[in-house]
């Protein structure tokens, strides 16, 4: 039976970093993979990451099962940065679990909404890939809108238009923040906007908040989220510290809910709980319980916020140096410097890609997505040199 199934295409940024890694080109430079990169283009297992693995390696006395609902510390240790340190469970109203990474928080939000009746996800166009493989496994239909416009900012106008036309049973999901992949996020006026937007209407708002702190700031970076659950009743939030504890490997995610009635909140999460035991069974505990450790001790804390801002000020710099770069061959780089977190769009076509790739040594997606932590002072005037000669 298993030779019925039908080949499937290669994941495109898997084939990419084939394509980098075989190139031998000593001046090559990968734009393509996800990642934050030092100066030096190393992708390094943070400060306070280390010393908390020491202090789990030295205290942890049990490889016990946690049960679906994972590191509940850790989830709870969460809350004050994501939601706020004032009323961090809007009086009752939100309960979270861990999840293996953000893909796994967005599977589990995903199943939910399909559980409870929802058919289709209204998504920004372009967003993460994942966003609309998962709602096509689960059989969700997606409508799309146009999240960029011609000239660099949010269509905002497309969105109005998307929430205008929702129908009964539709959900609609928002990046929180570092929009993946233009970096093309909303302002704190737009945000006002889209919160009133949605609630008049009923919608129920999924916010996937990937990569807070690496944008504005961590309590910036928080500003649409929190607008929007202090307007509606109900939300769903997908949350990653894979990005902002650099635990990519270790996948640590959390799946928080909002409910109307607190009343209502051991329901909706013991359905997140059956989803999970359904699909991994319980997560992997070592990269939550360092980020519960790091959390806990002021120390720790303090240290992980300041690597933070050493990686927000670096990409802050590389986008000010390519903004600076302005009309480069036939492409406007200026957009860029008003741009969050680790990705841009870079209008290429699919030959200038290539050419970029054969003649230049430089990797990225054929969407035009660079990660822009793949670029030093080192190296940035030869990417910006290339651009000029492939898009003239």
């Amino acid at each position: 039976m298993l030779t019925d199934l039908q080949q499937q295409p290669a994941d495109a940024l898997l084939a990419l970093i084939k394509l980098h890694n075989a190139d031998p080109r000593a001046d090559k430079i990968d734009l393509g993979v996800g990642v934050y990169k030092t100066a030096e283009g190393d992708t390094p297992v943070f400060r306070s990451i280390k010393a908390a693995e020491k202090k789990l390696a030295a205290e942890q006395d049990t490889k016990a099962y946690l049960g679906p609902e994972g590191d509940m510390g850790f989830v709870a240790a969460l809350m004050p940065y994501v939601f706020g340190k004032d009323s961090p469970d809007m009086g009752g109203r939100i309960e979270g679990m861990q999840t293996p990474g953000g893909t796994g928080s967005l599977r589990l939000a995903l199943g939910m909404v399909k559980r409870a009746g929802y058919k289709r996800v209204i998504v920004g166009k372009p967003s993460w890939p994942n966003h609309n493989q998962i709602c096509a496994d689960l059989g969700l239909g997606v409508v799309e809108f146009n999240h960029a416009a011609a000239d660099g900012t949010t269509d905002m106008a497309a969105l109005r238009g998307a929430i205008a036309a929702a129908e009964e049973g539709d959900a609609i999901l928002l990046h929180g923040c570092c929009h993946n992949p233009t970096g093309i996020d909303y302002s704190h006026a737009e945000w006002d906007e889209i919160a009133g937007l949605l609630a008049a209407s009923k919608l129920l708002p999924i916010i996937d908040l990937a990569y807070q702190g690496l944008g504005m700031g961590m309590e910036e970076d928080a500003y649409g989220l929190r607008r929007v659950l202090a307007a509606v009743p109900e939300a769903l939030i997908a949350y990653s510290c894979d990005k902002n504890f650099g635990l990519y490997r270790d996948r640590v995610g959390a799946l928080y809910a909002m409910v109307a009635d607190p009343a209502d909140l051991t329901k909706v999460m013991s359905n997140g709980h059956s989803l999970a035991r359904a699909n991994w069974s319980q997560p992997p505990d070592h990269g939550a319980a360092a980020v519960r450790l790091v959390l806990e001790d002021a120390a720790l804390t303090a240290d992980w916020l300041a690597e933070l801002d050493e990686m927000r000020d670096r990409m802050r710099q590389v986008r000010a140096k390519l903004a600076a770069a302005g009309k480069t061959g036939g492409v406007d780089l200026t957009p860029i410097g008003g741009q969050n977190g680790l990705f841009s769009i870079i209008p290429f076509t699919p030959e200038q890609v290539q050419a970029m790739r054969s003649q230049h040594g430089i990797y990225f997606a054929g969407s035009g997505r660079i990660n822009v932590a793949g670029l030093t002072m080192g190296n940035i005037d030869q990417f910006i040199a290339a651009v000029a000669a492939v898009t003239v």
